[in-house]
């Protein structure tokens, strides 16, 4: 049974099997369970990005579509087909917009009021890798295989800064205070302040990395191509804490908090997600709280905690989907009908008018 006190939490991780699954956690004194609560295979291909806000779940594919489940009617809201090619970053800013980056260049604000597009934005001449909205909504950061790190204006869409950074980045992120941002880069993890707009510090990791999470406005979680999660200090760039997470590479980090200590939740090729305790104050090596098997590749991971309480669904599962289930899905989520959408579309390009989509700006849906 769900767990009816306490607070709403779901574990929603993608997949190359083109599935994104929503796990149920259950905290208990000693143990925590996570059980499978959606499976949603809206996408036929795989999962490249998911992002969550107070009510909804976003994922993102190689199928160029993005996928919108309403997790407060727990229903498939719609389709957004405005890229053309992979999506391969979503980030949500509060409640009121999402933003997407794709293989096409193309940075998109959606309301999520309408699920208008606000803005589409020529960001980048290559793809757009990775997407941080600054927390006061005003400005953007993305890093593309032009390899070039841009600051946007989200209030008029337009550049306000371009550095080149000479080689391809994979991830960049606000710190949660806004006042540095982090740039990976292969193995490296670069420090920027923004006031100064300078380079401060660089965190070398033993391999490739594939993901950060800030748990404070200095600690910084990396993951990367080995079943180490290490914990670092973006000022000292020591590491504070490292510990085996997974048998195989950590392909994504997320983190919660509940009472007075920090969850960190870790996804692998291996096919678990995990959840480990942490004590930001001592640093001590985290204590795992539960994990689930998905017995699927997974590609991405993200929380979903809603600050309101949600009144727990039926309960229709009591066992995690395993792979034998993936052909099951398939068929019924092929009988589902997906909600048609309008929108408007506003390109703007920094050196070049934009090619005009055939459809006028329309999003595109499947019936």
């Amino acid at each position: 049974m769900f767990c009816t006190m306490g607070p709403v939490i779901e574990l929603i991780a993608g997949s190359y099997e083109q599935i994104a699954f929503g796990y149920r956690v259950s905290t208990g004194e000693e143990e925590w369970t996570a059980t499978a609560d959606f499976t949603h295979h809206a996408h036929t291909a795989s999962v490249s990005a998911v992002a969550t806000s107070e009510r909804y779940i976003a994922t993102g594919s190689r199928d160029e579509t993005i996928q919108i489940y309403d997790m407060k009617k727990r229903v498939e809201h719609g389709a957004l087909l405005h890229h053309d090619g992979t999506i391969s970053c979503l980030e949500f800013y509060g409640s009121s917009h999402l933003l997407s980056g794709g293989q096409d260049g193309l940075l998109c604000v959606w309301s999520t009021r309408n699920w208008e597009c606000l803005k589409s934005i020529r960001a980048h001449k290559g793809q757009v890798t990775s997407l941080s909205v600054h927390p006061s909504g005003k400005l953007a950061l993305t890093v593309g295989t032009d390899k070039t790190l841009r600051t946007w204006n989200l209030i008029d869409g337009r550049s306000a800064f371009i550095k080149n950074i000479k080689q391809n980045a994979v991830i960049v992120k606000w710190s949660p205070e806004g006042d540095k941002y982090v740039v990976v880069i292969g193995d490296k993890v670069d420090v920027y302040d923004l006031e100064t707009a300078t380079l401060t510090s660089t965190i070398i990791n033993p391999k490739r990395i594939s993901s950060i999470k800030f748990l404070t406005n200095s600690i910084l979680a990396i993951a990367g191509d080995d079943e180490t999660v290490r914990l670092c200090d973006i000022n000292t760039q020591k590491v504070l804490c490292e510990f085996e997470a997974h048998e195989t590479r950590v392909k994504s980090v997320d983190s919660f908090t509940v009472d007075d200590f920090c969850v960190l939740v870790t996804a692998s090729n291996d096919g678990f997600i995990k959840m480990w305790k942490l004590n930001l104050e001592s640093l001590e090596p985290p204590v795992l709280l539960g994990k689930v098997n998905t017995t699927a590749r997974l590609t991405c991971l993200a929380v979903w905690k809603p600050t309101t309480l949600q009144e727990p669904p039926p309960e229709v599962k009591t066992e995690p989907t395993t792979s034998h289930d993936v052909k099951d899905v398939l068929e019924l989520e092929k009988k589902r009908k997906r909600v048609r959408i309008s929108t408007v579309e506003v390109v703007q390009e920094e050196d070049a008018s934009p090619k005009k989509k055939k459809d006028g700006g329309k999003k595109k849906l499947k019936t």
